[in-house]
């Protein structure tokens, strides 16, 4: 379930949320709020989400997230030219 507030992730975990996707949310706030969803659900899986690129990794990265999608990967990605003859 796609959260952006701890709020929204805790009813989420209450909810039965197996996963719960914090998106957008400033580093300290992303950890407040995983630590949250952690300690009173500890089987949910938390992941960070949004933003998030490879020089900023690090900020999202701690004890409480599981997962980090890093949609730059993709998205930002360089295109390639190239040809192939047979």
């Amino acid at each position: 379930v796609e959260c952006s507030s701890a709020e929204e992730a805790l009813a989420a975990a209450g909810a039965g949320a197996d996963i719960v996707l914090l998106d957008n949310l400033a580093p300290q706030e992303l950890h407040a709020a995983a630590a949250q969803v952690k300690a009173t659900h500890p089987g949910v899986t938390v992941e960070a989400s949004g933003g998030i690129v490879l020089g900023t990794l690090p900020q999202f990265l701690g004890p409480h997230i599981d997962v980090v999608s890093m949609g730059c990967l993709t998205h930002s990605a360089p295109a390639l030219d190239f040809a192939l003859r047979v």
